[in-house]
């Protein structure tokens, strides 16, 4: 194939995540990112809501594409030699099939999390991409943006750095409560999902990629237990797990939705990892921005170290806090155009790492108190 060029980018959904959150990524990255020419939704009125707002927020008018017009549907977006890379931001189910039909059209793709309903279609998925696309040249990931959040990424070369020792054994607790009212429960797709787990798939993958960027093994074994608490949050809302790393440390995995009050979210959740020398805290936390003085959040890396004096002698504790801003939209979308664009391929985003996100979750889901081999599951047939 030709070697790529600052063409056009695409995206294809219109939901909630592809106007607050890849927009605003895009204007954040303004000449690295190509120009948005188009925007794909299965009807007009969104495709063009979509349209809309980028032009008030880009300064540019994508064209709108939809499928009620045979002359302006996907198959016609995705005809357009002026547009090299498409972001998919579309229904869990939906997107296996578009990814591979972007791929096909000789696009190259970053597709939002996850990377399949389950880790079977998954590895098929993938399976596809590695033999027909990939040596092609074409580049597709997957748009998992805990993976490269600065306040996760920073954890992880702390410990790597040796601040906190070896890691002995970690927790990760996300808790909320889920409100009828919510935008994202008002999400047509996610109030009824046709896929594993619900809620516990569509958000738990982000925590579970949390883990796998901060932990320097990876997860190896799990056993877990899921359930419904809240009818309306089927098939399940909660998960409560033990996961076993390749290096034998070992934590607690709790993730729900079901908590009876918005309260609940503000005790005990982030994660902490306990090492030999220390601890290391992650948590999102509001701070002043010091240049609109409007409240921001951040995420606070809290790092609390022994000291050691001459003899060996565990001295006073050392603290270190740091923080880092929310955005691993901006910082994904800008490593997928540097790989597309510049051939720079830093290893982000690759699906064979958001399959293990899912398989965790698909693990809790099942588990049901048996030991799941981690590794088993996510290996090809």
């Amino acid at each position: 194939m030709s070697t790529p060029t600052n063409t056009g980018v695409a995206i294809l959904g219109s939901g909630i995540f592809a106007k607050e959150a890849h927009l605003p990524a895009l204007k954040a990255l303004g000449s690295l990112a190509p120009i948005l020419k188009a925007v794909y939704s299965r009807s007009e009125k969104s495709a063009t809501e979509l349209a809309d707002e980028a032009e008030e927020l880009l300064h540019h008018r994508p064209e709108i594409y939809h499928d009620g017009d045979p002359s302006a549907n996907l198959d016609a977006l995705l005809a357009r030699s002026d547009i090299s890379t498409v972001i998919v931001v579309l229904p869990i189910t939906l997107q296996p099939s578009i990814v591979l039909k972007a791929l096909a059209a000789g696009k190259h793709v970053i597709s939002e999390k996850p990377v399949a309903p389950d880790v079977a279609s998954g590895l098929k998925l993938i399976a596809t991409y590695e033999a027909d696309y990939k040596p092609k040249g074409l580049v597709w990931r997957v748009a998992e943006n805990w993976e490269v959040e600065p306040g996760y990424t920073t954890a992880a070369q702390a410990i790597r750095a040796g601040k906190i020792g070896k890691v002995i054994f970690f927790s990760l607790r996300g808790v909320g409560c889920m409100d009828q009212e919510s935008k994202w429960y008002k999400t047509p797709w996610r109030t009824v999902p046709d896929y594993q787990g619900g809620f516990m798939l569509d958000g738990g993958v982000h925590s579970a990629a949390a883990l796998r960027v901060i932990l320097p093994s990876p997860l190896a074994h799990l056993s877990g237990f899921a359930s419904l608490n809240v009818e309306w949050l089927a098939p399940q809302d909660t998960i409560n797990a033990i996961i076993k790393c390749a290096d034998g440390s070992h934590g607690i995995f709790e993730l729900s939705i079901a908590a009876p009050t918005e309260s609940r979210s503000t005790v005990g959740n982030g994660i902490v990892i306990t090492g030999t020398n220390g601890y290391l805290s992650v948590n999102q936390t509001k701070v002043r921005d010091p240049v609109t003085g409007d409240d921001k959040f951040v995420f606070r890396i809290t790092i609390k170290s022994i000291t050691r004096d001459a003899d060996g002698k565990v001295g006073p504790e050392r603290e270190e806090v740091i923080d880092e801003p929310i955005r691993g939209v901006e910082v994904e979308l800008a490593s997928f155009f540097a790989a597309v664009l510049e051939g720079k391929d830093d290893g982000l985003g690759s699906p064979r790492g958001a399959l293990r996100d899912v398989a965790i979750i698909e693990a809790s889901l099942n588990s049901g108190g048996k030991l799941i081999d981690l590794e088993k599951l996510v290996a090809p047939a």
